[in-house]
């Protein structure tokens, strides 16, 4: 097969004999009863370590897998609440998985939640936070405020620091105190601010929020506001596009303001610059 070449294996390195005693050959299989000690079950066939060697860092291997992460997400409070946009392309390296990808995580109705790096991270750690402000509720009879969220969900991950997690999220929500905004990453790192964006094409993002962000902005403002800095971003960085997708969070909860193909904003933005 083209994927076999690509990788340099060769032809029938995948075939096994059912009948072959795999654990005679250093392997073991699925059945691992047999054995004097406990060992690890792997599936039959070519060693994972050996397979690796060929696409992800074989030294004499011309083909190497380097798999990169790229997303733009944003949020900013102003007076009437926050507002979330990120676009929606996900990427495995250079290849785009899907242009229609949401980004925003829906904690509950309080809560929102982005993701930039390793998707599967991301929705694993936001979906486990999830379900400790649900216990929270049930516990205290009252919403977990966004302060202590934020708070759980970066000491979940400080535990894990520098074993590999890819994790760069926004937790936004409205409190007691109001609209709430912090930055979390893989490293336990959390921030307050008025305005955070992350992901590969957050240093365009920035140059636009930066120069159009005020606190008194008014809803349609504040939206327009998002939607200019996610689609010039996707504009500038490869591994961002799709459409925008924009929440906005209320005193009453979270509404989907809903999504707009940054190719047609794009073409808007150009037309009335001329």
């Amino acid at each position: 097969m083209a994927l076999e070449s690509l990788c340099g294996i060769s032809r029938g390195a995948w075939d096994w004999n059912p009948g072959e005693d795999v654990a005679s050959q250093g392997g073991v299989g699925h059945f691992t009863f047999g054995l004097r000690e406990p060992r690890i079950a792997l599936p039959l066939g070519r060693q994972p370590n050996e397979l690796l060697q060929h696409p992800c860092g074989g030294r004499d291997s011309k083909h190497r897998i380097e798999l990169a992460h790229g997303t733009t997400t944003l949020a900013f409070t102003f007076q009437h609440g926050v507002i979330v946009a990120t676009d929606s392309r996900a990427s495995a390296g250079n290849y785009i998985a899907t242009k229609l990808c949401n980004k925003v995580i829906e904690i509950n109705p309080y809560l929102l939640g982005t993701m930039s790096g390793c998707a599967a991270d991301c929705q694993y750690w936001e979906r486990f936070l999830a379900k400790h402000c649900r216990l929270y509720y049930l516990r205290n009879k009252e919403r977990i405020s966004v302060s202590a969220a934020s708070k759980l969900l970066a000491n979940m991950l400080a535990e894990y620091r520098g074993m590999g997690l890819s994790v760069g999220s926004m937790i936004c929500g409205w409190d007691k105190k109001g609209p709430g905004l912090y930055y979390i990453d893989d490293n336990g790192v959390r921030l307050n601010g008025p305005l955070f964006s992350t992901g590969s094409g957050n240093s365009y993002a920035y140059g636009v929020l930066d120069s159009g962000h005020r606190f008194d902005l008014s809803v349609e403002e504040a939206y327009e506001l998002g939607r200019r800095a996610i689609t010039y971003a996707t504009h500038r960085d490869s591994y961002s596009g799709g459409v925008v997708n924009m929440y906005h969070m209320k005193e009453d909860g979270w509404i989907r303001v809903g999504r707009t193909d940054v190719n047609e904003l794009f073409h808007e933005y150009a037309e009335a610059k001329k």
